[in-house]
């Protein structure tokens, strides 16, 4: 495989498009979202019309026929801005609509996925519960059959886009049966918003993200077709560690840009600002600083791409996506604390796209599988564990 990540002309027209967007739409408009706790309905729509959602989808759903390196780069992009707008669109894709179409049948493609590339609806992907976040092998929601209909029971909780006015379903996981061992069989079961004895609490009050949309939901004897199982029944742990493995790679390019964006401000402010007489970039100290902050966003970028180069070549990229994600939410911490400690008292603002950053980046060390979860999944693929 080719080690040269430099992106292809349609690759690099994207990253334009989407750069332009982020800094001539999103920029001026996301602060005043984001101190509100509101989301941006209007800069979503728009981000739907240029094709975003369906970037890596084909044609005939609705998509862009792109692939997952165009995903990132658009990601990338919008995080070096907002990471509230990217998540949005991260959570939108990779969890929302790709599950619907790496197992869902051709029906429910077509019921869902060109509204979802379309941004016309966001869909949601119901994992995590109050007991089990990393331990998603003990989900305690349950779905039992009665005759036609699957009748779901059960919490979830920090779930992304799944209360909106345009969320149009979610994916949730939940046991529909035992093995003869005793344990659980997981299935994924698609309910669509609206159906009743489905709950969406009101949005958590978070450190950061917070002009996206991120809710509790419950389920009480929900029901629904049984046709709106996604994929094999029993199946469903396998098609999530799937999922997880592929949205790893977008959340790395999250937190590159989000990394990318804390060197964009760092340098800006340092021109701008003087100090004893001279610009603060004059002195080595801030330069070293923002010299180490480039190298580490440098480095992030070549990992993510490289993980969604091995994807899109359909080789084994577990390990790699891992990599990517622990390094790179690693890199964005790091670069946020540096570029809040260059701005000074300014970057304690919330005025300051850093304060955003700054508050932004620890949860890309927690969500999809902690930086934890990664050093174990790291370890297993070198041979380390059982």
């Amino acid at each position: 495989m080719s080690l040269d990540h430099r992106l292809s002309p349609e690759h690099e027209e994207l990253r334009r498009t989407v750069e332009e967007f982020a800094h001539e739409v999103v920029a001026p408009k996301i602060g005043d979202f984001y101190e509100r706790h509101e989301f941006p309905y209007e800069i979503v729509r728009e981000m739907g019309q240029m094709g975003l959602f369906g970037l890596p989808f084909p044609e005939e759903y609705g998509g862009m026929g792109g692939d997952y390196l165009a995903l990132g780069i658009a990601l990338e992009e919008l995080a070096r801005v907002d990471s509230s707008v990217a998540i949005t669109l991260e959570a939108g894709v990779s969890l929302g609509a790709m599950p619907l179409y790496r197992f869902g049948t051709e029906e429910q493609k077509q019921q869902w996925l060109p509204r979802m590339c379309s941004g016309e609806i966001l869909g949601a992907f119901g994992l995590t519960e109050p007991e089990g976040g990393s331990d998603a092998s003990g989900t305690k929601t349950t779905a039992r059959r009665e005759g036609d209909e699957w009748v779901i029971n059960g919490s979830k909780c920090f779930i992304t886009n799944s209360g909106t006015d345009i969320t149009g379903l979610v994916t949730v996981t939940a046991v529909t049966g035992r093995t003869p061992e005793g344990k659980p069989l997981i299935s994924s079961i698609i309910v669509p918003s609206g159906t009743p004895g489905f709950t969406v609490a009101a949005p958590y009050s978070k450190v950061g993200w917070n002009a996206s949309d991120t809710r509790e939901l419950s389920f009480s004897e929900v029901r629904v077709p049984v046709a709106n199982l996604l994929g094999e029944e029993g199946r469903g742990y396998a098609q999530f560690l799937r999922i997880l493995d592929e949205g790893r790679i977008a959340i790395s390019a999250l937190a590159t840009g989000l990394a990318q964006g804390c060197v964009d401000e760092s340098v800006k402010y340092a021109k701008e600002r003087r100090a004893f007489g001279r610009p603060i970039g004059d002195n080595q100290a801030i330069q070293f600083k923002i010299a180490d902050m480039e190298m580490r966003a440098h480095m992030a970028r070549i990992g993510w791409r490289d993980a969604a180069s091995r994807l899109v070549s359909g080789e084994p990229f577990k390990k790699e996506a891992a990599l990517a994600k622990l390094y790179s939410s690693t890199v964005a911490v790091d670069n946020a604390r540096e570029a809040t400690q260059i701005h000074g008292g300014y970057g304690f603002m919330n005025e300051y796209p850093v304060a955003r950053m700054w508050r932004d980046s620890k949860i890309l060390e927690i969500g999809e599988g902690t930086s934890e979860v990664q050093r174990m999944l790291i370890a297993r693929e070198l041979g380390l564990s059982a």
